[in-house]
């Protein structure tokens, strides 16, 4: 089962055509992202105490059909691929059962001191797996 972050549309994430700006669904992503981790045991501020971070490096979206204004959507986060110094997400946006959006997003793992990619912390790798 994926992990589940719910988004009610907000008026300012809507374009001149009515549905949500196409910006505005990475930042979904990133929010969802954020607590998909926290929910996996590594909280934001937990992760750069420690240390590292992540960083997005690639994202492909595909756009079925628009969310609107006032819309309640879904979500949906699973880990899709590990590698070695990186991690790959896949995002669904749910609108009901009406798929709207599918996206994967490439995020490496990178030393909040500047020294560039890590391998990818075994207990963020395990949680990341289950």
């Amino acid at each position: 089962m994926p992990f589940q972050h719910q988004v009610r549309v907000q008026f300012f994430e809507v374009d001149l055509q009515g549905v949500v700006f196409n910006m505005w669904y990475l930042a979904w992503f990133d929010t969802a992202m954020t607590a998909y981790l926290a929910e996996l045991g590594f909280p934001y501020d937990d992760m750069t105490r420690t240390g590292w971070d992540v960083q997005l490096v690639h994202t492909e979206l595909d756009w079925r059909g628009g969310a609107r204004f006032g819309d309640e959507v879904v979500v949906e986060v699973s880990t899709d691929r590990m590698g070695t110094t990186s991690f790959t997400l896949g995002y669904r946006v749910l609108r009901g059962d009406e798929l709207l959006v599918t996206a994967k997003t490439v995020y490496v793992v990178v030393g909040i001191d500047g020294s560039g990619k890590r391998p990818v912390p075994d207990d963020l790798r395990a949680a990341l797996a289950r």
